[in-house]
């Protein structure tokens, strides 16, 4: 079935009514591109006159809050500083990039075939929030980030005549639901391996902590690079990445972690694209809670942006089709990651 960008943003208009989620106040018209927008990840952020951590201060965002982004630039205050780039606002004023995910606005047309055992999708707005049933009225159990990835087993009607997907989520036994226009189901080229001629013994990874930098080579040639948050050491705890040689042995698109304490626990569903290189769960990942990388924050995995780990998973090996939810080495064999000071 092939909806119009046109009709099924009408049909979407009226089918949501009075749940529209803050951002979708923003007036985005059917034929306009996709805004380019932030979603504050801190508590609270100001907008500042200038791009600088001392300028006047102009208007107080609040976590989740979405703005209309119009460029990046580089501070000239602090040129010591890990991360230099800010965020210019439309409509005057400067944001931390590293307080800002940089989000989109893509809606999407359900896809009702789904196989049996379900296919992943990424959330491709700011964020949505999944409830209990089909309904906008359901209780909510999790809100769902820009580009995390969710394994939806069905496409349901629900009364309001909304379609919604039916998540399954790895930890939690109970599956929840959210609104299809949100997710978008992957397709094969989404993760068809990247540079297959390539021998997988030439494929390396290297990862610098002193520099909080990675990156990928194949022989002697470096082919991508990006930069990392590594594990931290603090009063809290000490989750500091581990040093030497592994493998990437363990893949999977998307998994729900959770851990820590009242003090320091997290609970993140969805987070993409994980390359496990450790029998107690340090990985690579995708990062959709912060955007703050060049320091180390992690409790002990290697954050990078989620279009960075996607790029690696792709590249690496072992490959995992499209229609699994995860792939285990029991000989411990995948692409080589070195780990230095």
């Amino acid at each position: 079935m092939h909806i119009s960008r046109r009709d099924f943003l009408r049909l979407f208009s009226l089918s949501v009514g009075s749940f529209l989620l803050p951002w979708e106040a923003l007036g985005v018209e059917a034929e306009e591109e996709p805004p380019f927008l932030g979603r504050v990840t801190e508590i609270y952020l100001w907008i500042r006159e200038a791009p600088h951590p001392r300028a006047a201060a102009l208007r107080l965002l609040w976590r989740d809050q979405v703005i209309r982004l119009q460029g990046a630039t580089i501070s000239e205050e602090d040129d010591q500083a890990y991360n230099r780039v800010w965020y210019q606002v439309e409509g005057g004023g400067y944001v931390y990039s590293g307080a800002v995910q940089p989000v989109w606005l893509r809606l999407n047309a359900p896809q009702l075939d789904l196989p049996r055992n379900g296919l992943p999708a990424e959330v491709t707005v700011p964020y949505t929030d999944a409830h209990a049933e089909a309904s906008s009225a359901a209780p909510i159990r999790y809100r769902l980030y820009y580009a995390t990835v969710h394994w939806v087993r069905e496409a349901v009607q629900g009364i309001d005549g909304r379609v919604w997907y039916r998540i399954a989520d790895d930890t939690e036994k109970t599956p929840y639901y959210a609104p299809a226009e949100h997710l978008r189901i992957l397709s094969a080229a989404d993760v068809a391996p990247l540079s297959p001629e390539v021998p997988e013994a030439e494929k390396w990874i290297q990862v610098s902590l002193s520099q909080q930098l990675l990156i990928a080579w194949e022989g002697q040639q470096p082919v991508f690079a990006a930069r990392i948050a590594s594990g931290l050491r603090s009063r809290w705890g000490n989750w500091e990445t581990p040093r030497g040689a592994f493998a990437l042995y363990y893949k999977r698109p998307s998994h729900h972690m959770q851990g820590g304490n009242r003090a320091t626990g997290y609970d993140l569903p969805g987070v993409p694209w994980v390359m496990y290189f450790t029998e107690n769960g340090v990985s690579l990942h995708g990062t959709y809670w912060h955007n703050d990388f060049g320091r180390p924050r992690s409790h002990g995995c290697i954050n990078l942006s989620p279009q960075a780990a996607r790029w690696l998973y792709r590249w690496s090996w072992p490959h995992v089709p499209l229609t699994r939810e995860l792939i285990y080495n029991t000989d411990r064999k995948g692409t080589r990651l070195v780990i230095e000071e």
